[in-house]
């Protein structure tokens, strides 16, 4: 079986779970990763609005967008 190798974030957040005793200390944890990501998101779409890349209309399409897998029968 081949080994995994983790990059210094993740053995960092391995540690960082290490101190988190309770439930309510892991939901606390992931929450505030979730928004720390959240935030990231949010900048880039603020650059690529500022730089003309995205635009109302790509939202619409985006919106109108079918994503599902069909089915096979």
């Amino acid at each position: 079986m081949e080994a995994t190798v983790l990059n210094p974030t993740q053995l960092h957040l391995l540690k960082m779970f290490s101190f988190a005793k309770t439930e309510e200390d892991l939901m606390e944890m992931k929450k505030a990763l979730s928004v720390y990501f959240a935030k990231r998101v949010e900048d880039e779409m603020d650059a690529l609005w500022e730089q003309g890349v995205w635009n109302d209309e790509k939202n619409e399409a985006v919106l109108k967008e079918h994503l599902r897998t069909p089915y096979e029968e």
